[in-house]
């Protein structure tokens, strides 16, 4: 059966599949070998996010080869409670705890998939002031990078404790000089350097799950293998 490889996040997995989009990319890379699904929640916490859960994954079925589920949430738990934001605010504590949550139910219903936890990027706070969230004119960036790595660092601590992969993007990018506008179009989301630079992460840490390339079999024959004198024994034997 062909794998499928879930991503499940907030806006930054959302339009993942855009132009250039590191779910795009995943798609492209897995074009012959595995399905790259998409569960992605503009704005929402891990509050939200382990609240739906169940309804975001009814329709793949328990039984489906589900290979690697990547788990990306923490820019918007990460907002200020005391700014344009607030309402996505999640308490660090609680942040941790849903992760746990989220990552026991992927595990519940698919046992055998490799849990790939993924930090918040860094935050640009001029950026972020640039593009004000709904018309605040207050002046103040609705996060921080001081914030957002508070939060990064509870992501990695979590898939440290429950033996999981996880992605530090949060410190990975800011060993660039100029991530802030190299990695981050408005102080928060990708632009399409940013993109690659996750996308290669995720295949760094699906090649340590067993799942590269050179792991999965392609999908059905390659057309160099057809044997156009006899194709329907070549197709039977597949």
């Amino acid at each position: 059966m062909r794998p499928s490889i879930v991503l499940f996040g907030d806006s930054i997995t959302e339009e993942s599949f855009g132009e250039g989009g590191w779910g795009a990319h995943l798609a492209n890379h897995y074009s012959r070998s595995a399905d790259v699904v998409l569960r992605g929640y503009s704005g929402y916490n891990t509050r939200w996010a382990s609240l739906v859960a169940d309804r975001a994954f009814s329709a793949i079925p328990a039984s489906a080869a589900v290979a690697a589920v990547t788990v990306f949430f923490g820019a918007n738990d990460a907002s200020l409670p005391d700014r344009a934001s607030a309402f996505q605010h999640v308490p660090l504590p609680e942040y941790r705890d849903n992760l746990r949550a989220i990552c026991a139910l992927l595990r519940a219903r698919w046992p055998s998939a490799a849990l790939i936890l993924v930090t918040p990027p860094p935050v640009d706070e001029r950026g972020r002031v640039r593009f004000p969230r709904n018309g605040d004119a207050s002046g103040l960036p609705e996060r921080t990078n001081e914030a957002a790595g508070r939060y990064a660092r509870a992501c990695v601590e979590v898939a440290r404790q429950c033996g999981l992969r996880a992605i530090d993007l949060w410190s990975r990018m800011q060993e660039f000089p100029g991530w802030e506008t190299a990695f981050l179009r408005d102080g928060l989301h990708l632009t399409p350097t940013g993109n690659r630079l996750l996308f290669e992460e995720v295949v760094f840490a699906l090649r340590d799950a067993n799942l590269s390339l050179e792991a999965l079999p392609a999908d059905l024959p390659l057309c160099s293998d057809i044997d156009p004198d006899n194709a329907v024994r070549c197709f039977e034997e597949e």
